[in-house]
């Protein structure tokens, strides 16, 4: 009964959060000055012809008969198609954007399922990554407070959140790819161009998680269960697996699960630094050639990604401390 509860509770506020985002872009891109059919249809059309691809695509009714007319394909599966991007990859607009060309527009809901699973693979790799860093530099200094393992992880992790990453992503591709010739950059043609924007968000994120695996593992190497641990004769090492390890193992999660769907909506810089076929640099692209349905369909994916990543983590959570009660 606690799951169905939970999850249904979850799901509704998720429900309100992702409509909330939706309506806000949705305003958003209709307020700003710029007008997208003026791009479609090339800067030398005349205004008549702006106004009639206008109308005829319903960019001139009020916007919340256009927002309703949206969430209605929404509700439907449908985020509609793209302005600018053809079925056929090309760039729609100009003479050619008439019915014909209008119809062969690429659905956004397939360029955003082209393009989501390359950033999954690049966000969960930089999650392993980040762990494999963090995890010895963290737990040592929350073991050893105030010694030089403490003090160690505070001078990485500030070094580490010091370093832009659009700087750090341009020095490792001189280094790495440019001067060393060990691992690609540029694009994508497999998993290894994929390695190099990982290590660099990685080294992005593993500040955080150095400071929370310290503070966690200290705090709790100081509860009374570790003391009465030690008094029934457990080693150090099982002290520190299965009872400081297991419950620093949650405000890890939670921010495990943050930064993942901050990865997800947010790896705009990197993606664009390394051409990276993924939704940060479809994202980019959208913004730059105000292709507002691709910009809409991406905030609901991204926002509905971040609330189901979050009741994930909160399920796990639970799971591993039963105490927790959201």
């Amino acid at each position: 009964m606690f799951i169905v509860g939970f999850l249904a509770r979850r799901l509704a506020q998720g429900a309100v959060i992702v409509f909330l985002v939706s309506f806000l872009i949705f305003t958003l891109l209709r307020v700003i000055p710029g007008d997208p059919v003026r791009l479609m249809a090339g800067g030398m059309a005349p205004d008549e012809l702006i106004e009639q691809i206008a109308a005829d695509m319903g960019l001139r009714d009020p916007i919340p008969v256009q927002f309703a007319r949206y969430m209605g394909g929404v509700m439907r599966g449908d985020l509609g198609q793209s302005f600018v991007r053809p079925a056929s990859g090309a760039a729609v607009g100009g003479a050619q954007f008439d019915d014909a060309t209008r119809a062969e527009r690429a659905r956004v809901l397939s360029l955003i399922a082209e393009t989501a699973p390359m950033t999954v693979q690049l966000a969960l790799l930089s999650m392993v990554f980040a762990l494999l860093i963090a995890t010895p530099i963290g737990v040592a200094g929350g073991l050893y407070p105030g010694r030089w393992p403490d003090k160690l992880a505070l001078y990485l992790g500030s070094l580490f959140v010091s370093l832009p990453n659009f700087w750090l992503g341009i020095v490792l591709v001189l280094l790495l790819s440019v001067n060393l010739r060990l691992l690609p950059a540029i694009g994508y043609q497999g998993f290894a161009w994929t390695i190099l924007p990982a290590i660099v968000l990685a080294i992005e994120i593993a500040p955080f998680l150095i400071r929370t695996l310290t503070v966690s593992v200290a705090q709790i190497m100081r509860e009374n269960f570790i003391a009465a641990a030690t008094v029934r004769g457990l080693g150090r090492g099982r002290i520190v697996v299965a009872h400081a390890l297991k419950n620093a193992a949650v405000p890890l999660l939670n921010l495990l699960g943050v930064q993942f769907s901050m990865l997800l909506g947010g790896v705009l810089v990197i993606e664009f630094i390394f051409d990276y076929p993924g939704l940060g640099l479809l994202t980019i692209n959208a913004v730059l050639q105000r292709d507002f349905p691709l910009i809409q369909g991406i905030a609901i994916v991204t926002s509905a990604a971040f609330v189901l990543i979050n009741i994930a983590v909160d399920l796990a959570a639970t799971a591993i401390d039963p105490r927790l009660d959201y």
